[in-house]
């Protein structure tokens, strides 16, 4: 019997399911909801927002897009973010196949990234 081989997209479907746990797991309180729909995308995009944006996660041909609203604000030790570094508030994490992702660096990086904008709508509130 002939074993059926994973289709080559398989890995960035599997990849965003991990990511989408790990940051259940780190920020439990947090909603995904698919923004940005068009007829190129009509799933729209993953994004994860508590108190504001956290992330956003995206599909590329060869990878996976996560992308932070406010990573520029965010310390990165562990230096995860590998993509927009150059952008004044954004930064990203690209994810190729093969690739392994440190997921402890990532749950605090959203927990970071939950803190401050919790943060930032408690002073707008005063």
């Amino acid at each position: 019997m002939a074993v059926k081989k994973k289709a080559a997209s398989d890995w960035r479907r599997d990849a965003l399911a991990r990511v989408r746990a790990l940051i259940a797991e780190a920020a439990p309180e947090a909603t995904e909801e698919a923004k940005w729909k068009k007829a190129a995308n009509p799933a729209g995009v993953p994004t994860w927002s508590q108190d504001g944006i956290i992330c956003t996660g995206e599909t590329y041909k060869d990878k996976v897009k996560l992308t932070f609203a406010q990573g520029a604000a965010l310390k990165d030790p562990a230096k995860l973010f590998n993509a927009s570094l150059d952008a004044g508030t954004r930064r990203a994490i690209d994810i190729h196949e093969g690739d392994k992702l440190n997921e402890k660096a990532f749950k605090a990086l959203i927990a970071a990234a939950v803190a401050l904008n919790t943060a930032k709508k408690k002073a707008k509130r005063s």
